[in-house]
């Protein structure tokens, strides 16, 4: 029997895969808790610093599986402890959804508790809560509004109307689409990159957005002085930070050409 979530780590870059292709990469009950238990196993190894999620072709993921709810489960049979919503909202790494294709309802949900998008040509987003008969548990109401907008998200869960990649990154619900068998090393090269910069800043800085995203924008401001006052107070060494300074003027220099 094929493991329902597979790993494979690269360096500090961990890329884990849903892996029921026949199904869509379907949230089954088993699939979520394999994947809430990869999350948090990526989460807590000190040897990784970033995490890709993706799906295994044709799709990233279809959402809950309907068969299993049609059979009478629940789609609140997990616990909090073996969600998947759960482990991704809590993530203390930055996590990179890449969109392989196909990401509707509960799959989109999945995709909008990464820190950020990167969609293959082939990626294709809708939210068909209304059309199947539920409401929302794993933060479709707050986070795609977030991303593209109230009314665009409205529409996007009134409708069940699916959007290409290139709409979605028109509408900023992606950072980037790429050409299919481009996506896992754009992905790879992005979390490169994150990993570049000092590790306990980038975590805290991931920790500040999740405070201020909970508040409101006046409750922000103060949430993120503070929170620059206290890092600041730790003490910092200034020939680290000028040795930092002279390395983002050249890694700036190299990216804009001059």
């Amino acid at each position: 029997m094929n493991e329902l979530v597979t790993t494979a780590t690269d360096g500090a870059v961990r890329v884990i895969t849903l892996n029921r292709p026949e199904a869509r990469n379907a949230l089954s009950v088993a699939l979520q808790s394999e994947l809430a238990t990869a999350l948090h196993a990526a989460d807590t190894a000190d040897t990784v610093a970033c995490v890709v999620l993706t799906g295994a072709d044709p799709a990233f993921c279809a959402g809950l599986d309907l068969k299993e709810l049609g059979q009478g489960v629940a789609p609140g049979t997990l616990s909090q402890a073996d969600s998947p919503f759960t482990a991704l909202s809590s993530m203390r790494k930055p996590t990179i959804g890449a969109i392989n294709g196909a990401c509707a309802t509960g799959g989109l949900e999945l995709a909008l508790a990464c820190d950020f998008l990167v969609a293959s040509e082939r990626a294709r987003f809708g939210d068909t809560h209304a059309r199947v008969g539920f409401t929302p548990a794993g933060g479709m109401s707050v986070l795609l509004p977030q991303a593209v907008g109230l009314r665009m998200a409205r529409e996007m869960s009134v409708t069940g109307n699916f959007i290409d990649a290139q709409q979605a990154y028109e509408w900023g619900l992606v950072n980037h689409v790429v050409a299919h068998a481009e996506l896992l090393p754009f992905c790879r090269k992005l979390a490169a990159d994150s990993i570049t910069i000092d590790q306990r800043a980038v975590r805290r800085m991931l920790a500040t957005y999740a405070e201020v995203t909970d508040t409101t924008i006046a409750e922000g401001w103060q949430i993120e002085d503070r929170v620059s006052r206290e890092w600041e107070g730790a003490g910092f060494d200034p020939a680290e930070i000028e040795a930092r300074r002279l390395g983002i003027v050249e890694r700036g220099r190299s990216q804009i050409g001059r």
